[in-house]
């Protein structure tokens, strides 16, 4: 059985740490661990159903905890987020997700909260004192089921039109562990798959499709049932596979698991990347000036 999951470092777990052309590593920065995953081959992209590239692993404290706006969490996460980026050019920044559904929610609603700055013209700028700011686009898909469009459809029209030097991809995650939900973010340079924890895998959303390098940051929200029941029971796929799925089916098999207070959880990781993205994009610009913006 497929273990679900959307975190790099998780799949790694699964094979075991020694895993050729695989480079890893930890840190710790601003008090909080940070884990370093580089996959350098195609066939060890394959081992572990990631593209090759970077992927970075942030620990938090639980995020139904408090986030202040000069919190170490946003600082950490600003300065992950912005080594991936261009130095220069206009930013397109996309919340992937359905609001509708609150586990579903982390996109739109870190989204909404991110400065747009694109459509302030250069002379208005000037005088407003803002002629500062990087030029920055967002964007909220929705999903398939409420617009008819593939999200990575409607980002490559706007990618057309507008043409970002880079595209930032906001979106609910899945893990296969409880105790990540509400306490990681991952960064990476190797773009999205929408749906793909939750098994509703749509057009990948990455610099071979978009034209443009898509950085994607993500907050696991969700455990797949069946993979849940594994872990806690501690049951090996080829011994035991058979009987645990049997004993979840019919309807099991197709169930996600998502903590009570979720509500609150997304506010709040989506304010903590909302702000952490808004500080990478705006590195000319004081924090306290930009908070004043938003």
């Amino acid at each position: 059985m497929e273990r679900r999951t959307d975190l790099a470092v998780e799949e790694r777990e699964l094979l075991g740490e020694d895993v050729k052309g695989v480079d890893y590593c930890e840190e710790e920065i601003e008090g909080l661990p940070i884990e370093r995953l580089h996959i350098r081959t195609p066939r060890a992209g394959q081992l572990l159903k990631k593209p090759v590239g970077t992927y970075i692993t942030v620990g938090l404290p639980p995020l139904t905890d408090n986030i202040r706006d000069t919190d170490r969490r946003v600082k950490a996460l600003s300065e992950e987020i912005r080594r991936l980026l261009p130095v220069n050019g206009l930013v397109l920044v996309a919340g992937l997700g359905n609001i509708e559904i609150t586990p579903d929610a982390l996109g739109p609603k870190a989204a909404s909260k991110v400065l747009a700055t694109r459509h302030i013209p250069g002379e208005i700028a000037r005088s407003t004192g803002l002629n500062q700011l990087r030029a920055v686009a967002v964007v909220n898909t929705g999903v398939t089921g409420q617009t008819g469009i593939e999200t990575g459809e409607l980002l490559r029209g706007i990618i057309r039109n507008i043409r970002p030097s880079a595209v930032i991809a906001m979106d609910a995650l899945a893990s296969r562990r409880l105790e990540r939900l509400g306490c990681t973010v991952q960064i990476s340079d190797t773009g999205i798959a929408p749906g793909a924890g939750v098994g509703n895998r749509r057009v990948r959303i990455d610099a071979d499709t978009m034209g443009v390098p898509v950085i994607a940051i993500g907050v696991p929200t969700v455990v797949d049932a069946l993979t849940l029941a594994f872990d806690l029971l501690d049951i090996s796929d080829e011994k035991e596979g058979m009987t645990l799925c049997d004993a979840v089916s019919p309807q099991g098999r197709s169930m996600v698991v998502t903590p009570k207070e979720v509500d609150l959880l997304i506010d709040r990781a989506a304010h903590l990347i909302s702000l952490a993205v808004n500080m990478a994009l705006q590195t000319e610009i004081d924090t306290e000036d930009l908070l004043n913006l938003l």
